[in-house]
C-alpha cells in the first residue's frame, strides 16, 4: 500500500472511533439521562468527550499530513453521517428514513468537488 493511502487509512480508522465517542455524547444523554438535570447530562457528554478529543485530535494530526484542510473536513463529515445513521437507527430506535440518504449522496457530492483535481 502507498504510504499517503496508509496514513488516510489511519486517519479515517482514528476518525470513526472519535466519531462514535462523539455521537455517544452529543446524544445518547437523550435516551440514557432524559429524567436527569440538564447539567448531570452536559458533565456525562464531557467525560465521553474527552476520549473523543483524545482520538480526534491525532487523527486530524495525521490527516493533515495527507489531505488539505477542506478535504479533512469533508472526511470527517462523510464519517459522521456513516455513525450516525446507525446510531439512530440501532441505538436510538428512529426509523430508517430516506432522507438519509440524500444526505449521503449530497455528501459523496461534496467529496467528489473537495477531492478533484
Amino acid at each position: 500500500m502507498e504510504s499517503g493511502v496508509l496514513t488516510i487509512a489511519r486517519a479515517m480508522a482514528l476518525l470513526v472511533l472519535s466519531n462514535v465517542f462523539m455521537t455517544f455524547a452529543w446524544y445518547a444523554h437523550l435516551k440514557n439521562l432524559s429524567d436527569s438535570k440538564w447539567y448531570i447530562a452536559a458533565v456525562a457528554s464531557w467525560c465521553i468527550a474527552l476520549f473523543e478529543y483524545l482520538i480526534q485530535v491525532p487523527a486530524n494530526r495525521i490527516g493533515y499530513t495527507a489531505l488539505n484542510l477542506s478535504q479533512l473536513k469533508i472526511l470527517q463529515e462523510v464519517i459522521a453521517l456513516a455513525v450516525f445513521v446507525p446510531f439512530c437507527v440501532l441505538y436510538m430506535h428512529q426509523p430508517l428514513r430516506l432522507n438519509y440518504l440524500w444526505a449521503g449522496l449530497c455528501l459523496m457530492g461534496a467529496v467528489f468537488f473537495i477531492f478533484k483535481g
